[in-house]
């Protein structure tokens, strides 16, 4: 080899070298960056305990619940293995991050922000929390005792004995989708919106006791509850005999559910402006009353989690799986007296409500020691026939009660 010709080792080694010198400078100037971004005082871990032991208001206006309500889920998911800490992420922190994203529909930024995270942290937290809460839904959102009959029904004499047999609503709304391309035609609603359809089912207690969701908006609500009843693993709670849901009129009046009659006014206005069959009229009524506890019900879960009504784009089995999640947060929630009053003075009971007549819809108070479940009512209802005949016997019960 010449002594003028260059060693092809020594530039390997000198490319080599200006190679990871670059490396570990890029490396360090992200380490700054990174630095320089999450640079407040207070860590994601300061932050918690700041909500948790400040002013009332201030953690329930971030985890849209009360405190004592959020240590106890906090404890259930620790103490039963759904949430783990890792080294740097409390459970608590994990939590709060999910309560955070979906109770105020805040962007992943938003939370990087809040909780000094990056974004990558943001979305592995709010995945992991996401999925160990859907996966309580078998245990939230279920129906109590069916045999019993509701109070909202027992002390009120506009439902009481005529639906003593109802145990709950059944109902569908939308829930935003966020979804391009091709696939967006099938989520569009009536409204043109890309959506969810979710079917749920509520008790009189204002608590979901069944949802499907993972239908497209574009989907009808006789659908989605027919491939619910009819496919197992749907896990359907069907009433035992004698009992029955209410429904709108977009469903049959059959089975287990009782329809409203259709083409019949059932608002005290639409009557006295329009006149009609008066008996109808009044089962229209009073069936409508009664059944608008899931409109009730929907309004204060979307109202509680406003990423109900504004999606991310997340993956679409995760947007499926948020409203499963809320909802058993707001199962949870309704079991915490504290959180349902400081929802009265939020105004998040601000609910809608359909209900716009003037007729008392007061509900009796339960006196004390009487079993909601008995009944000393002796107008005996034929459970045994058929929902169509079920129906025009009530609303002749009705009528006859009102015009005695």
């Amino acid at each position: 080899m010449d002594a003028g010709e260059p060693n092809n080792a020594d530039c390997f080694d000198d490319l080599t070298f200006w190679w990871l010198f670059f490396g570990m400078f890029y490396q360090q100037l992200k380490k700054r960056q990174r630095a320089i971004r999450y640079n407040s005082i207070l860590t994601g871990d300061d932050r918690v305990t700041e909500f948790l032991h400040g002013h009332w208001e201030r953690i329930f206006n971030r985890t849209r619940m009360s405190r004592d309500c959020f240590v106890r889920l906090s404890s259930i998911m620790e103490q039963t293995g759904r949430l783990t800490p890792s080294r740097e992420v409390s459970v608590e922190e994990q939590l709060m991050i999910f309560l955070f994203v979906v109770g105020h529909g805040a962007s992943n930024r938003d939370a990087q922000e809040t909780w000094q995270r990056s974004g990558s942290t943001i979305s592995k937290y709010f995945g992991i929390v996401l999925e160990a809460i859907f996966n309580m839904s078998g245990e939230y959102i279920r129906p109590s005792n069916m045999n019993n009959v509701h109070h909202t029904i027992r002390y009120n004499n506009r439902f009481f004995p005529y639906f003593q047999g109802c145990v709950g609503a059944i109902d569908g709304t939308h829930v935003s989708a966020c979804v391009g391309g091709a696939r967006a035609d099938k989520f569009r609603g009536r409204k043109g919106d890309t959506s969810w359809n979710v079917l749920a089912a509520c008790d009189f207690d204002l608590k979901f006791t069944y949802m499907l969701s993972g239908w497209e908006g574009s989907a009808h609500d006789a659908r989605i509850l027919q491939h619910a009843i009819s496919e197992p693993q749907n896990g359907f709670p069907f009433p035992p005999p004698g009992k029955y849901y209410l429904v709108d009129s977009g469903y049959a009046n059959r089975g287990c559910f009782l329809a409203p009659y259709r083409g019949t006014n059932y608002h005290l206005r639409d009557r006295r402006r329009l006149g009609g069959d008066r008996k109808k009229e009044q089962f229209n009524y009073r069936h409508a009353s009664l059944r608008n506890a899931i409109e009730r019900t929907f309004g204060i879960w979307k109202k509680r989690f406003p990423i109900l009504r504004s999606m991310h784009q997340f993956p679409l089995d995760k947007q499926a799986m948020i409203p499963v999640a809320c909802a058993v947060l707001h199962n949870f929630i309704r079991m915490d007296p504290a959180s349902v009053a400081q929802d009265h003075v939020s105004g998040d009971e601000d609910e809608d409500d359909d209900d716009t007549s003037s007729e008392d819809d007061s509900v009796a108070a339960v006196p004390d020691g009487v079993d909601v479940g008995e009944s000393s009512s002796q107008v005996n209802i034929p459970y045994d026939m058929d929902m169509g005949a079920f129906r025009d016997y009530v609303t002749n019960c009705i009528h006859e009660g009102t015009s005695g």
